[in-house]
C-alpha cells in the first residue's frame, strides 16, 4: 500500500469521524460572498473605492517600490537587483492578487483578468524547477548592499524571519481565489507545485521546521479544501503541532511557549497569533479534534475577556507588535490593522465552528472600527497602528505615531485592506441545513443554496446608523431565518465582562412577520423565524440603537476613571477639530450624558455623529484623521460629583 493511499485512508477516517451522523447539508458554512449583492451606502461605497481605487493605487505602489520587479528579475525575464524588505514583500503582490480575484469575481472585468495573468506569469517565471518561490534568495538580496537582506546562504536558513513560509500562505490564498473566480489553474498549479515541495522537505517525518510567522497554515487548509489532497491538511497540521518544542526557543513572540493545544493565553505577536488561531480553528471544523477546539475556545475567552480594545483592536504592546498581559490596554497601544482582519478571520472561523452569535458580535466590533480605521475614506491613505488616543496626529508614518501614509517599508496593512474588502460581502450570510443565518445587518440581495433549491432574500436597512432592518422572501419556501441580535442591543457592549454600560439605560429589539410581532426566545444569541415563507413576506428587526456611555474593567488601571461613547455597533472618538476651545483629554463626560444625533460629510462620505450634552461632539472612531492635524481620543474623563 502507497503512502498516498494510507494518508487518503486516514484523511477519510478523520472526516467520517467527525460527519458521521451530519450530511453535508448539515454543516455551518458561509454564503459565497458572489451570491451576495450589496446596495447599502455604507458598505457599497468601500466596495466601490477598493475596486476602483484602492486597488489600482496598490497595483501601482507594488510596481513603483519593486515588488513586481523582484518576480521578474529572479525569474530572468529582465535583469535587475532585488529591491525593499527581504522579509515579506512578494506577500503584497499576492494578496493584491487576491483581492482582484474577489473584485473580478463580481465585476467580471476582462481587464482585471489580463493585469493578474500578467503577474501570474511573472510569479511562474520567478517558481524555480522544483517549486521553491522567494525571489530575495533567488535574487541573492545580500549581496546588492541592501541592510534588510540576509540571504547569502541556503534555503530556508532563516525561518524566523525570512517569512518564506508566510509568503506562500498569502500565494496560496490567492490561487484559490483566482481559481475559483475564472476557473483556470495557471496560479493554483503553482501553488500545487511550491506545497508539494515544502511537503517533500518539512513534511511528517521530515526536517523538525515551522515558520516564524504563521500563515501557510492557513493557505494550506484552503488548499486543501480545493484539491481534497490530505497531504495540505497534514502539514498544516505538523507545522502547528511543532510549536512549543523549543523549535524558535520557547519564545511566545513565535506562538513558541507551549504546544497550540496548551495555549489558554494570547501571546506574542497579534498578527502571527490571529493567524495561528484562525488556522487551529479551522482544523478543528475539518477534523473534529477536540484538543484543538479546545484551545481556541480558551484563547477566544482570554481574548475577550482580558485584551480585547473597546474598538476591536488586537495587540496593545508596540514591542514586538504583541499582546500584552491581561488587562493591560493603553491607549497609546498597537493594535495593527492587520491584527484586526486576522481577528475577522478568527471569529468568522469561530462562528463557523460551534454557530453562536458572540463571534459575530466581536467580528462586526472590528469590523466596524478598528478595522476599517485603518483605511481612509478615499481609500488611499493607511493606518498600521490604530491607537484610541494621540496628540496632534496628522499625516506622515511612524511605528510610534498615529498618522495615514500612502504606503509602508512593511505595507502588509495596506495589501490585507485590499483583499478583505473585496471579499466583505461573504461574512454577511450563513447556512446550515434549512436555517439561514442573517449575521450582519446590509442592504442588498442574496440568492442562498438551501436543501438543494435557491432562496433569494433581501434586506432593506440603513445600517448602522439605523437600527430598523426589512427583509423580504424573494421566493416561497420551507426554511428558518437565524436573525442575530447583536450584544449591544441585549445591553451588553461585548461578550463577557470586559465593558460594560455606564449609563443605567435599557435597550431593546424586537422581530414581526408581516407586522405581526414574533415571540422569540433567543437560541445562540438568534432569534429563528421558521416558517413556509412565501414570496413577499416581511421579517421586522428593530434594534435600540440609541448612544451609549461604556466603562471598563476595574482591572484595567488604563482607563480608570475614564468613559467612552458608542451606538450600536459603532465606537465614537472626540477629534480637536470638532472641540474648539475645549480639550478633548481634559474635558468631562457625564456618564448619564444627554445626547444628540445628527450627520455630517467627511471626504464626501456621509457620517453619524454625536453630540453630548450640547457640548462635546463626537465622530465615529473609523472616520478620524481625515481633517488635518489634531488631536483625538476615544476615552474621555469622567465626570465626578
Amino acid at each position: 500500500m502507497t503512502r498516498r493511499t494510507i494518508l487518503i485512508l486516514i484523511a477519510s477516517a478523520m472526516l467520517c469521524a467527525c460527519t458521521a451522523t451530519t450530511d453535508k447539508s448539515e454543516v455551518l458554512g458561509a454564503v459565497d460572498f458572489t451570491k451576495v449583492k450589496i446596495t447599502d451606502s455604507f458598505w457599497r461605497q468601500r466596495l466601490d473605492v477598493n475596486e476602483k481605487v484602492t486597488i489600482p493605487h496598490a497595483i501601482k505602489k507594488c510596481y513603483d517600490e519593486g515588488r513586481v520587479d523582484n518576480f521578474i528579475f529572479a525569474g530572468g525575464l529582465k535583469e535587475g537587483k532585488f529591491r525593499g524588505h527581504f522579509g515579506f514583500d512578494d506577500s503584497d503582490v499576492y494578496k493584491v492578487l487576491e483581492g482582484m480575484a474577489y473584485s473580478y469575481s463580481v465585476s467580471g472585468d476582462e481587464a482585471v483578468r489580463q493585469q493578474m495573468d500578467t503577474l501570474i506569469n511573472y510569479i511562474a517565471a520567478a517558481q524555480q524547477p522544483d517549486g521553491y518561490l522567494y525571489t530575495p534568495y533567488t535574487l541573492k538580496c545580500r549581496d546588492y548592499m541592501n541592510l534588510w537582506c540576509t540571504y547569502d546562504k541556503k534555503r530556508y536558513d532563516n525561518l524566523s524571519n525570512s517569512h518564506e513560509f508566510y509568503n506562500m500562505g498569502h500565494m496560496y490564498e490567492a490561487a484559490v481565489a483566482h481559481y475559483i473566480a475564472t476557473g483556470q489553474r495557471n496560479f493554483l498549479d503553482i501553488a500545487i507545485k511550491s506545497a508539494d515541495h515544502i511537503y517533500s522537505l518539512f513534511g511528517p517525518g521530515k526536517t523538525e521546521a515551522m515558520p516564524g510567522h504563521e500563515e501557510i497554515e492557513i493557505g494550506l487548509l484552503r488548499l486543501y479544501r480545493v484539491t481534497s489532497d490530505f497531504r495540505y491538511l497534514e502539514l498544516a497540521k505538523t507545522f502547528m503541532d511543532r510549536r512549543g518544542h523549543g523549535i524558535m526557543g520557547f519564545n511566545p513572540y513565535f506562538q513558541d511557549q507551549k504546544p497550540v493545544v496548551e495555549q489558554f493565553e494570547a501571546m506574542g505577536h497579534a498578527v502571527r497569533a490571529n493567524y495561528l488561531y484562525t488556522a487551529m480553528t479551522d482544523y478543528a471544523a475539518l477534523s473534529g479534534d477536540k484538543d484543538y477546539e479546545t484551545a481556541v475556545d480558551s484563547l477566544w475567552e482570554n481574548v475577550v475577556n482580558k485584551k480585547l480594545y473597546l474598538t476591536g483592536g488586537l495587540g496593545s504592546n508596540p514591542a514586538g507588535e504583541a499582546y500584552g498581559e491581561n488587562f493591560v490596554l493603553p491607549n497609546n497601544g498597537y493594535a495593527e490593522t492587520c491584527a484586526s482582519i486576522a481577528g475577522v478571520y478568527w471569529n468568522q472561523k469561530m462562528f463557523l465552528l460551534h454557530g453562536e452569535a458572540k463571534y459575530i458580535d466581536v467580528l462586526e466590533r472590528i469590523l466596524y472600527n478598528g478595522l476599517i480605521a485603518g483605511i481612509s475614506l478615499d481609500g488611499t491613505k493607511f493606518f498600521y497602528p490604530n491607537m484610541l488616543s494621540t496628540e496632534n496626529a496628522g499625516d506622515g508614518f511612524n511605528r510610534g505615531q498615529a498618522g495615514r501614509s500612502e504606503w509602508f517599508d512593511c505595507s502588509c496593512c495596506p495589501t490585507n485592506d485590499v483583499r478583505f474588502i473585496s471579499s466583505f460581502p461573504g461574512y454577511v450570510y450563513a447556512v446550515k441545513g434549512k436555517s439561514i443565518y442573517v449575521n450582519l445587518y446590509v442592504e442588498g440581495k442574496a440568492e442562498i443554496k438551501l436543501g438543494g433549491k435557491k432562496v433569494s432574500i433581501s434586506q432593506k436597512t440603513e445600517y448602522p446608523w439605523s437600527g430598523d432592518i426589512e427583509i423580504t422572501a424573494g421566493t416561497s419556501g420551507d426554511y428558518a431565518l437565524m436573525l442575530r441580535i447583536p450584544c449591544w442591543a441585549q445591553n451588553r457592549p461585548v461578550p463577557g465582562t470586559l465593558y460594560t454600560y455606564a449609563d443605567g439605560r435599557e435597550a431593546g429589539w424586537s422581530v414581526a412577520v408581516n407586522g405581526q410581532s414574533v415571540d422569540c426566545t433567543l437560541e445562540d444569541g438568534y432569534c429563528r423565524v421558521d416558517r413556509k415563507w412565501k414570496k413577499g413576506d416581511k421579517v421586522s428587526v428593530s434594534l435600540d440603537i440609541n448612544p451609549r456611555t461604556v466603562v471598563a474593567d476595574s482591572r484595567v488601571a488604563d482607563l480608570t476613571g475614564l468613559v467612552a461613547v458608542e451606538r450600536g455597533p459603532i465606537v465614537y472618538c472626540a477629534e480637536g477639530i470638532d472641540n474648539e476651545g475645549i480639550s478633548v483629554f481634559s474635558e468631562p463626560l457625564d456618564a448619564c450624558s444627554e445626547f444628540t444625533t445628527g450627520t455630517t460629510e467627511i471626504e464626501g462620505v456621509k457620517v453619524g455623529t454625536i453630540n453630548a450634552d450640547g457640548r462635546i461632539n463626537f465622530v465615529p472612531y473609523y472616520a478620524w484623521n481625515h481633517r488635518g492635524r489634531g488631536d483625538m481620543t476615544v476615552w474621555l474623563r469622567r465626570c465626578t460629583e
